[in-house]
């Protein structure tokens, strides 16, 4: 039998941005320290490593900063042009129509970790790095995490907040539900617009432009079979191929960095039993078409750390799942749906022009695109 190390209310299980925040969340909310463990397979060192770009919602800045956690290594976006190319129908999101600073922003997953992770240092939670969970027992009173090391915590709660749309094991399961792969990089171009983000639909899925790093961090959607052909393309092959899907409103692309391929999935049915919850990725991993995956996992932080730090029970856990049903509908409904457009209809399908025609719509009528650009940005919080 594995011995006890801990003896806590909460047992997080995932050091990333989401576990993280919910565990400084919970401090500053009065649970003791002491009653918080958080255990990820990383160091702090190694996830601060990562350089994969991540996109950060208005709404979920404002948790952050409530936190302290705010990184400055963020590139603004203080629009958003929608379009389809070479076809009619596109739309401007503007910050100014909403009076916020910025929309959003493109940060580094590294500089988030390392933000929340000082967070939570001066908290005083205590983080178990590296640390593989091998399984979770529950039983009526409490759950039991087994570490792989042979160590264990005693906890009223288990959270389960490891996973997401890049794990790998994750993305074989639900490869089917979309058929796309995403290709993600950074690339640079001879006009590129300050603060300005790029959601362009191709025929065979979005190709996102996100400003970062003096260039553009880009995320391109296609069928399977399209991605592997341009996986393999040397670097200039491959920009003349993005110039042709994207088109030249930031002129002419110079350079890539390195390529990485995903398959994408959905998962939208969050695991959760008497005592154990999933939150952010973990719960539902969403298509990447809004960038909407670590603001939800934020939010689902927001209100679970309300809600346990009352009382942490099964009964609060149900609770959650009550008060983040909506959200969490209303932000995978809407990415499933432009994602489906184009997994499962072919090109020039009347649903592709119907894609079209909505982004007219969006751009002529105002409430419209205020209902779209106030989901994207806060969500509902609950």
């Amino acid at each position: 039998m594995d011995a006890v190390e801990q003896d806590v209310d909460i047992a997080i299980c995932g050091g990333g941005p989401v576990g993280l925040a919910l565990a400084a969340m919970l401090a500053a909310r009065g649970m003791p320290a002491a009653r918080i463990a958080l255990v990820d397979g990383k160091t702090v060192a190694q996830a601060a490593s990562d350089p994969r770009a991540i996109a950060v919602s208005w709404g979920s800045r404002q948790l952050l900063e409530e936190l302290r956690a705010w990184t400055a290594e963020a590139d603004p976006i203080h629009d958003i042009h929608v379009s389809r190319r070479g076809h009619f129908g596109r739309t401007m999101i503007d910050r100014a129509e909403y009076g916020v600073p910025a929309l959003g922003y493109v940060a580094r997953y590294g500089a988030l970790v390392t933000a929340l992770a000082a967070a939570v240092d001066a908290a005083g939670v205590a983080g178990l790095r590296p640390a593989r969970v091998e399984r979770v027992d529950e039983s009526v009173d409490g759950v039991t995490v087994h570490l792989a090391d042979g160590r264990a915590i005693a906890a009223a709660i288990a959270v389960q907040a490891e996973g997401g749309v890049f794990a790998e094991q994750v993305a074989r399961a639900q490869r089917r539900d979309y058929e796309q792969t995403a290709i993600i990089s950074h690339v640079a171009a001879s006009r590129p617009v300050p603060q300005r983000a790029f959601e362009r639909f191709t025929d065979e899925g979005p190709l996102a432009l996100l400003p970062h790093a003096g260039g553009y961090a880009l995320v391109w959607c296609g069928r399977p079979a399209t991605a592997e052909r341009l996986m393999a393309l040397d670097d200039a092959a491959f920009l003349v191929e993005l110039q042709a899907a994207f088109g030249e409103r930031v002129g002419r692309f110079t350079a890539v960095g390195r390529r990485a391929a995903y398959p994408l999935g959905l998962n939208a049915r969050p695991a959760a039993t008497a005592r154990t919850v999933a939150i952010g990725n973990a719960a539902q991993t969403l298509h990447p078409v809004a960038g909407q995956g670590f603001n939800l996992g934020l939010r689902d932080a927001a209100v679970l750390a309300r809600l346990l730090a009352r009382e942490a029970t099964p009964d609060q856990l149900q609770r959650f799942a009550a008060e983040r049903q909506a959200d969490r509908s209303i932000t995978v409904g809407v990415t499933d749906a432009l994602a489906r457009v184009f997994a499962s209809a072919p090109a020039g399908s009347l649903s592709q022009h119907a894609l079209g025609l909505s982004l007219g719509v969006l751009d002529v009528f105002p409430a419209a695109r205020r209902l779209l650009a106030e989901q994207m940005m806060y969500g509902q919080r609950g």
